[in-house]
């Protein structure tokens, strides 16, 4: 019974890090990243369709996306819309293939950028919280059925701490090599 409760917590937990991990790539550090494209959207015959879904992303060099479109006629649209996302990319066609060139980061972006790190790593830390709240609060429930003992209420309520301790520990290596990232000129 424990043993379930904590195995939940602990795929929970890595999934709030992972979520994280995923949020934190599509911040931009300068560098190129096919990741930064991820939540552009382009009408393809009348539909909002992933950029991913409609061309072929890939890293061109350290500071320029290239993107291919799979379809001649999706070009202009691929472009259009990587212009009007709230990236401040411009892109540059050459037939039928489209360069992103990176724009270099102003100290003060790269500043706001680590708040905008920090502010998601609160928020994986929250969650991670409440995991162990729900774990403990389930283990009260068990003792309160008289389906533990108090030491074994104790014992668990101690591995739900130590499970919360590394995922926050996970937390902050990721948010200290994406700062590390950002900062790196």
């Amino acid at each position: 019974m424990i043993e379930d409760i904590i195995k939940d917590a602990e795929r929970r937990m890595q999934k709030a890090c992972e979520a994280l991990s995923s949020e934190l790539a599509k911040l931009r550090t300068g560098r190129a990243h096919p990741s930064i494209l991820e939540h552009v959207m382009v009408p393809y015959y009348d539909v909002p369709t992933a950029l991913n879904q409609v061309a072929n992303v890939s890293i061109a060099d350290a500071r320029t996306l290239m993107v291919i479109p799979w379809e001649k006629d999706m070009v202009g649209p691929i472009e259009k819309a990587i212009l009007t996302s709230d990236l401040g990319l411009n892109p540059a066609t050459a037939g039928m293939n489209i360069r992103i060139p990176m724009p270099p980061l102003t100290e003060e972006r790269r500043r706001d950028l680590v708040k905008v790190v920090r502010s998601e790593a609160e928020n994986a830390r929250i969650a991670v919280r409440n995991i162990r709240r729900d774990m403990n609060s389930q283990f009260k429930e068990l003792l309160k059925e008289k389906m533990l003992t108090e030491d074994e209420a104790h014992k668990a309520e101690e591995r739900a701490q130590k499970l919360t301790d590394q995922a926050s520990k996970q937390i902050d290596e990721i948010v200290a090599d994406k700062e590390q990232a950002l900062l790196t000129v």
